[in-house]
């Protein structure tokens, strides 16, 4: 994610999912997304529509 357009592509996929916050780190690539609802894999598959490559990085 290097730009406000990789930011737009991932706000456009996660807000179809529903039930999902996330908050968007442009400066540091990173997106932190909170869901009772969605396993990390479909997380990340839907993630990966974007084009971009994305990656489980921890789990709080």
């Amino acid at each position: 994610m290097t730009c406000e357009g990789c930011s737009n592509a991932v706000t456009r996929v996660l807000s179809r999912l529903g039930d999902v916050e996330y908050e968007i780190d442009l400066p540091n690539k990173k997106v932190v997304i909170q869901s009772d609802n969605h396993s990390v894999d479909q997380l990340l598959e839907t993630l990966k529509k974007t084009g971009k490559e994305a990656r489980h990085l921890s789990s709080k």
